[in-house]
C-alpha cells in the first residue's frame, strides 16, 4: 500500500468532521430531549452480538447486511449490529420483561455489508423509537406522529408520508394456497412492480378469478387518498384481514389528515418493504432532494415471540447523518480567548464564562493569539477585572 492510499477509508465508510460534528451531536441531543419528553426512554444495545441473537426474527435482508465475525473467545460467529430494532425488541421481551405498555428509544452507530445506494454509506447513525405492548393503531399514529416531529426538528419541509399494510398482500396470498417457492417468485415480481409478469403468473397458478383480480388490481393501488375508496370497491369480497387492513388506513389516515395537514399522504397498497418482518402499518416518509426515504416504520408484531415473550411493536427509525445535512448551520456561540496566564482571578472569569455557555480557549503559551484561535472575543483585564471584548480586525 502506497503513502498516498494508507489513509484512504473503506467505500462507503465516512467520517464527519467539525462543524457537521458540532451539528450532528446537537441534533441527537435534541431529539434524545424530545422523545424523552414524549415518554420514551433511551437504551444502548452491543455494537455486536451473536448471531443466533442479532438476526433472529429479523429476515434474510438484514442476514445480508451484516458483517460476520469470529468471537476469539469462544469461536462462535458474531455480527456488527445493521440494525438496531431487534436488538431493542430482545430488551423489552428477554431483559425488561415489563407488563403493559413500554416506550424505548436508541442512537448510534450501525454498519451495512453493502449500501443500499451507489451514493449511500455503510456506516449509518440510526436513531429510533419503538412501542412495545399494544397491538392498536393508536401506538402506530404516535409513532408516525414522533417520527413526523424528528423530521420537523431536523429542518425538514414538504414531507411526503406514504403509507401501505403489509397484511393486505399476506391475508390475500394466504387465500391464494401458494407454495413457498410460488410465494417467493409473486414477492419478487411485486417487488419490481412487474405487470406484465404478474398476469402471467397469476394466470398460471391462481385459479380464482376474483382473486387474481384483487391481485392484479393490488399493485396499481398507489396514490391519493382516493386509493382508499377504489381500494374499498376492489377488494369488497377479500377476507376480513384485508377489511381490517383497510379500516385501520382510513383511521390512521383520518388522524394524520387532522393533526399533521402540512404533510402529504401518499398510498401505497402493494407496498411491500420489510414484508418478511412488518405485519401492520408500514410507514415510510420522503422530503425533495432525496430519491430514497428519509425515515422508515411499522409494525412488527410478535417479534418478541422468538425470545421467549411474544410482544406486539411498532417504531420507526432514521439516519442522523442524513437528517442533519437538513438542518441550517446553527451559530456556534461566543468563541472566547483567554491569554496564557495562571492569575487566580482570570482562571475565575474563565469559569464563569464558561458556565455562561461560551467556548473560551486558553492559550498554551504566550506566542498563541485571539484570531488564530479562531476567536471572536477576547478576555483583557480592566482594572482588577477580566472583561470579554471584541477581536480587532487587525
Amino acid at each position: 500500500m502506497s503513502t498516498a492510499d494508507r489513509w484512504l477509508l473503506p467505500d462507503g465508510i465516512d467520517e464527519i468532521l467539525p462543524p457537521q460534528a458540532a451539528k450532528l451531536e446537537q441534533l441527537r441531543r435534541d431529539l434524545l430531549d424530545l422523545y424523552r419528553v414524549w415518554g420514551y426512554e433511551q437504551v444502548f444495545p452491543p455494537l455486536v452480538e451473536y448471531l443466533e441473537s442479532l438476526l433472529t426474527g429479523a429476515g434474510n435482508d438484514l442476514a445480508l447486511q451484516t458483517f460476520k465475525l469470529t468471537d476469539q473467545l469462544t469461536g462462535r460467529l458474531m455480527g456488527v449490529r445493521a440494525d438496531m430494532t431487534t436488538q431493542v425488541a430482545r430488551i423489552d421481551a428477554h431483559t425488561l420483561k415489563r407488563e403493559g405498555v413500554t416506550r424505548l428509544c436508541y442512537a448510534g452507530h450501525v454498519l451495512h455489508a453493502k449500501p443500499d445506494n451507489l451514493m449511500a454509506s455503510r456506516s449509518l447513525i440510526q436513531i429510533g423509537a419503538e412501542i412495545y405492548g399494544h397491538d392498536g393503531i393508536a401506538s402506530d399514529i404516535e409513532v408516525i406522529g414522533l417520527m413526523l416531529e424528528t423530521l420537523s426538528v431536523g429542518g425538514c419541509q414538504q414531507i411526503h408520508l406514504d403509507l401501505g399494510h403489509v397484511a393486505i398482500y399476506r391475508a390475500l396470498v394466504a387465500e391464494a394456497g401458494l407454495s413457498q417457492d410460488q410465494e417467493d417468485q409473486l414477492f419478487e415480481i411485486f417487488q419490481r412492480k412487474a405487470v406484465s409478469e404478474l398476469d402471467q403468473f397469476l394466470a398460471e397458478k391462481v385459479h380464482s378469478k376474483n382473486l387474481i383480480a384483487m391481485l392484479r388490481g393490488l399493485i396499481t393501488l398507489a396514490g391519493d387518498h382516493s386509493v382508499l375508496s377504489d381500494a374499498g370497491e376492489l377488494l369488497k369480497n377479500a377476507p376480513d384481514a384485508v377489511q381490517s387492513a383497510l379500516r385501520d388506513l382510513r383511521n390512521i389516515s383520518a388522524v394524520l389528515l387532522q393533526q399533521h395537514r402540512d404533510v402529504n399522504l401518499y398510498f401505497d397498497l402493494g407496498e411491500l418493504r420489510g414484508y418478511h418482518y412488518h405485519t401492520g402499518p408500514v410507514f415510510s416518509a420522503y422530503v425533495p432532494g432525496m430519491g430514497q426515504a428519509i425515515a422508515n416504520g411499522g409494525r412488527y408484531d410478535h417479534i418478541g415471540e422468538v425470545f421467549g415473550r411474544a410482544r406486539p411493536a411498532t417504531g420507526f427509525s432514521t439516519d442522523l447523518a442524513q437528517l442533519v445535512q437538513r438542518v441550517a448551520h446553527q451559530p456556534a456561540g461566543n468563541r472566547v480567548f483567554a491569554p496564557y496566564s495562571n492569575d487566580a482571578s482570570l482562571q475565575q472569569a474563565i469559569q464563569s464564562s464558561r458556565a455562561a455557555g461560551n467556548i473560551v480557549v486558553q492559550a498554551l503559551d504566550e506566542g498563541q493569539t485571539a484570531r488564530a484561535s479562531g476567536c471572536d472575543q477576547q478576555l483583557v483585564l480592566s482594572g482588577s477585572v477580566w472583561t470579554a471584548v471584541a477581536v480587532s480586525e487587525s
